[in-house]
């Protein structure tokens, strides 16, 4: 029996200790929405754990400056766009054109590559993150590091009231709303030489018919206005104090077992703003861009560990654009087959956003990302559903077993 396999063997009591810990921070804290004081506060105090309870020497906290409304703010821009292409569709269907498009350009740049693309019209607020380091006993030969998000997202109505489902219909809705205004904008360019006057049956024959049909995607756009409560901010403790505690955990049973590393320096990384666009990993990668290449560094981040079923490494993130390190992702997915616990490669999707592990891997950084949700919205996502009566104990003792297995397998690998 190693030294991990005691970590291992009471990874009920540290999701336990998860569990309280996630409790703690919803009741009593400050809600945590991007560059607000109450993710500070969250900050602030798993800092101050991670000193105190898990024997980390330094748990440093870093500022910077974002815009975090900007994330969603876009679709003011481009749903707006979108309406106002469907308007000139009657009358001037050239310009009509290039305003759809250029809301779609916004859309692509903001939300598809994360992209500070209209940042600069939103207000300026600071955001926060820590970097804690426990530091082994002897040369250090490797490091790795722990990350979890602290901030809490906007609760989203339309998911909460009717599932995950129906709100991405409303979106794909929007979209087809969006591609079809800008398609009927350019045929009737093409009609009416890029100018209509009134547009009727005979300036534009079939198209008139198409435009007078395409209004039922008017009401449709319009509603994606208040697809966010920028008012209510959920306690996310799913999404994503579970990945802020997975690190935490497991340096606190460390700690309590006696345990140290003799080579690899232990991390976490608590990257602040990730639902204001990934805004603090962005910001930490800056900041440290050449910091940890003295030795093999690789970075373990973690989003909403919810469900064990869908427990998975994420090979590709940021809309499916971007690959993660493949050898970290093969190292966790070989932990789980060698505790026995079910953990699948899968990916972040197209539409279904970026975690953390996408800037990481951006950056140049060994990354990947873990994550246990159904990319098929549950009700819990982004709502006042994902409180700390809906964590999954269960879920959150597995991902720790094979984050622990995970640490002594990189520590046999390069900390011998």
């Amino acid at each position: 029996m190693s030294k991990y396999d005691v970590l291992i063997d009471k990874k009920n009591e540290s999701a336990q200790f998860m569990v309280d810990e996630i409790t703690h921070i919803c009741r009593d804290l400050p809600t945590r929405s991007p560059g607000t004081e109450g993710e500070k506060a969250a900050c602030e105090y798993m800092a101050d754990v991670l000193k105190e309870k898990c024997g980390c020497e330094t748990a440093t906290l870093e500022s910077f400056k974002e815009n975090p409304a900007s994330f969603l703010g876009w679709l003011y821009f481009t749903l707006t766009f979108s309406l106002a292409g469907y308007i000139l569709f009657w009358f001037v269907p050239v310009v009509g054109a290039v305003i759809v498009a250029l809301g779609f350009v916004i859309m692509v740049a903001q939300f598809i590559f994360y992209k500070k693309f209209v940042d600069k019209f939103f207000p300026e607020k600071t955001g926060h993150n820590v970097t804690a380091i426990k530091k082994c006993t002897g040369e250090v030969k490797a490091r790795i590091f722990f990350n979890g998000h602290p901030d809490a997202a906007w609760n989203w109505p339309v998911n909460e009231k009717f599932g995950g489902f129906v709100y991405e219909m409303h979106i794909l809705l929007t979209v087809i709303g969006g591609l079809f205004n800008l398609a009927i904008c350019i045929a009737a360019a093409v009609v009416a030489d890029g100018y209509a006057g009134i547009a009727s049956p005979e300036s534009y024959g079939g198209l008139f018919w198409a435009g007078v049909a395409g209004a039922i995607f008017v009401p449709i756009t319009i509603g994606l206005y208040f697809m966010w409560d920028e008012k209510t901010i959920v306690d996310g403790a799913n999404d994503n104090l579970t990945g802020c505690y997975m690190g935490i955990a497991v340096l606190k049973a460390m700690k309590d077992a006696g345990i140290e590393s003799e080579n690899v320096e232990i991390g976490v990384i608590l990257s602040g703003s990730e639902e204001a666009g990934l805004r603090g990993a962005m910001a930490w990668c800056e900041a440290h861009k050449d910091d940890y290449k003295d030795v093999p560094t690789w970075i373990l981040s973690y989003d909403t560990i919810h469900d064990k079923k869908f427990l998975g490494v994420n090979y590709r993130d940021l809309n499916g654009t971007v690959k993660t390190d493949k050898e970290v992702g093969d190292a966790f997915m070989a932990a789980a087959k060698e505790l026995g616990i079910p953990c699948q490669k899968t990916w972040v999707p197209p539409l279904g956003g970026a975690t953390d592990a996408a800037a990481f891997a951006k950056a140049g950084f060994k990354a990947t990302g873990i994550t246990a949700l159904n990319h098929v919205l549950e009700d819990y996502y982004h709502t006042r559903k994902d409180t700390y009566t809906n964590l999954d104990a269960e879920g959150l003792a597995d991902c720790y077993a094979i984050s622990v297995r995970t640490l002594e397998n990189f520590e046999k690998k390069y900390g011998a």
